[in-house]
């Protein structure tokens, strides 16, 4: 049978199909050619991608290296300057154990070199001989001299009081330079001794022989007495109380004779911080000095006693200030042991320590137990609430209980209740020896020397006993000449 042949138009339509054929085979390569490309793009910009990401993150590594590195740098450096400060206070151990806390300290040069440093200074470092060290006190400092000896304000018997038993600012800043120039460093009472507690509870002393100082320097302790404003104190040149400032620091509010009230190192407590940041080797491992309280006025210049509420056993000093109270009752007297108790954990918090002086100021000497025992009660009641409780007793008006002989419980009842009681550090005052001390198993007494008007008087007129002031500083540059002269007190301390 013969093949029919395709007219025309049938040819022209195959040719399109064909042609139609064709472009869609084209454009399925083209397709898959451009899949192609863009699945290979996207390999490459993936791979790109993904090398940029792992530059990032081995650049980001390398940084938080570096930063790691400077960190640790910085924080050994800091470290280092700690360390340093603890060293001059003569903690060389302290220093040592504070560097061998930084991380990897035994592969940093600066770290090991400064160890070896304290390690080769704690050799030059020699023990203390506690029985020689003398002990300082003072008062209150005075303010302006003018007030404080004004005559034509004040009764004969009060300013030479005042002038007897206190020592200006000027003095007081002239003896700790003095002293530290002459190379004292500040130790505490307590550094004097090595202090254990049996099994039954009972205390024991032994000399402590690890209290070491460098050549050329010695060790003396520091105490204050009444740090409380009392009423007799108002108007007369000294502070009006204890505050905390802004710091966080143990400052004074003054007032002065125009009535300007302002806030400054106006006693010993601050002037001594003070002092002591600005030369840390003055003071061995940071040590300030030993507070002696009293509790009948308050304490620090806040009426926190409970006789101002109760309305007993008042002096007419203080009969007078609530003449000017009126409305002081049981809540104004909390807000006061509030302030107080600031006060307090301020002081510790920077050194200071706390004893008992009695509450009411008593002269021990001679006094039963039962007296004493009430005394001591109503200062716990009165001042540890503040303060807290402590083992330390310095007797007021430079009385002891009992004469230069060791403390006896047998046949010493009054010395029987205060070690029942917890006391076991004992002061009295004792200007007749450079140094005193009576260390024994049981307890540790000291004798203090008072610098003061009356004592430096005594002093320039060779009136004294015994030259206790030269081996410490130089009297006729430290005495002040504003004081009324001679100076003489018109009864004790």
């Amino acid at each position: 049978m013969e093949k029919r042949r395709l007219t025309p138009e049938e040819r022209e339509l195959r040719r399109k199909k064909e042609k139609m054929k064709r472009r869609r085979r084209r454009a399925i390569y083209i397709f898959i050619f451009a899949l192609i490309i863009a699945g290979l793009a996207f390999v490459i910009i993936a791979r790109m991608l993904v090398a940029k990401a792992e530059k990032e993150e081995e650049r980001s590594r390398k940084e938080a290296e570096i930063s790691a590195e400077e960190q640790l740098i910085a924080d050994h450096r800091a470290l280092i300057a700690q360390a340093e400060e603890v060293a001059l206070t003569y903690d060389y151990d302290g220093a040592i154990a504070l560097l061998e806390t930084a991380e990897n300290y035994d592969e940093d040069s600066e770290i090991i070199d400064a160890i070896a440093k304290y390690t080769v200074a704690k050799t030059t470092l020699s023990p203390v001989d506690v029985t020689s060290v003398p002990h300082v006190f003072f008062h209150s400092l005075i303010v302006d001299p003018s007030r404080t000896f004004d005559t034509t304000r004040w009764s004969a018997d009060e300013v030479a009081g005042l002038n007897a038993w206190m020592t200006t600012i000027e003095e007081f800043d002239a003896i700790i330079q003095q002293m530290y120039d002459n190379g004292y460093v500040l130790v505490r009472m307590r550094d004097l001794v090595n202090e254990t507690v049996d099994e039954n509870g009972q205390v024991h002393f032994t000399a402590n022989k690890n209290l070491m100082l460098p050549a050329g320097k010695k060790a003396y302790v520091l105490s204050i007495d009444d740090w409380s404003y009392y009423h007799s104190y108002t108007g007369k040149g000294f502070g009006d109380k204890a505050v905390v400032d802004e710091n966080g620091d143990v400052k004074i509010q003054y007032t002065d004779i125009q009535g300007n009230v302002t806030i400054g190192d106006y006693d010993v407590v601050p002037r001594l911080n003070t002092f002591m940041k600005e030369h840390p080797d003055g003071a061995y491992k940071g040590a300030r000095g030993m507070i002696a309280l009293t509790g009948y006025n308050g304490v620090f210049g806040y009426r926190t006693d409970e006789d101002y509420v109760k309305r007993e056993h008042l002096q007419s000093d203080q009969k007078a200030w609530l003449d000017g109270h009126p409305t002081f009752d049981e809540a104004a007297r909390q807000e006061e042991i509030r302030k107080a108790t600031e006060v307090a954990e301020a002081v510790k918090a920077s050194g200071w320590e706390f004893a008992s002086h009695t509450w009411g100021h008593l002269s021990v000497t001679g006094k039963d137990v039962a007296t004493l025992q009430a005394d001591n009660e109503r200062w716990m009641n009165n001042v540890a609430n503040i303060v807290g409780e402590t083992d330390t007793i310095i007797f007021a008006h430079g009385a002891d209980i009992g004469d230069w002989h060791d403390y006896n419980a047998e046949t010493n009842p009054v010395y029987a209740y205060y070690t029942n009681a917890g006391y076991h550090f004992y002061a009295n005052v004792d200007a007749s020896t450079q140094s005193w001390v009576q260390l024994r198993d049981g307890y540790f007494r000291q004798g203090r020397i008072d610098l003061d008007g009356l004592q430096m008087w005594r002093h320039i007129s060779g009136k004294a006993k015994k030259d206790v002031l030269s081996i410490l500083f130089d009297v006729n540059t430290v005495f002040d000449q504003r004081r009324p002269t001679p100076v003489s007190a018109t009864g004790k301390e």
